[in-house]
């Protein structure tokens, strides 16, 4: 499904599980970033420069503490308006 009409400062969720997919050198590749459901804030919305008609959404994802972790690139389908279970 995805999330295709969100503005910075909307919470959203991990609608499954975010793994590293390589991007993040400070982390394993393919370790868990997200857990599937992980709440988090939408810090800012970009577009691929070469596909201006792709959204790239940056979002601040709550740490098991309650504390934001660092930014995290995610396209639409990454996200959900909803835990998936109230989905």
């Amino acid at each position: 499904m995805g999330l295709n009409h969100a503005q910075m400062g909307d919470m959203v969720f991990a609608a499954q599980a975010i793994h590293n997919d390589g991007s993040l050198p400070e982390h394993e590749d393919d370790a868990l970033l997200v857990p599937a459901g992980g709440r988090g804030v939408i810090v800012n919305v970009g577009h691929l420069e070469n596909d201006p008609a792709q959204v790239l959404y940056l979002v601040r994802f709550e740490n098991p503490d309650g504390v934001l972790g660092p930014p995290l690139g995610c396209w639409p389908d990454d996200l959900a308006g909803a835990p998936p279970e109230a989905a």
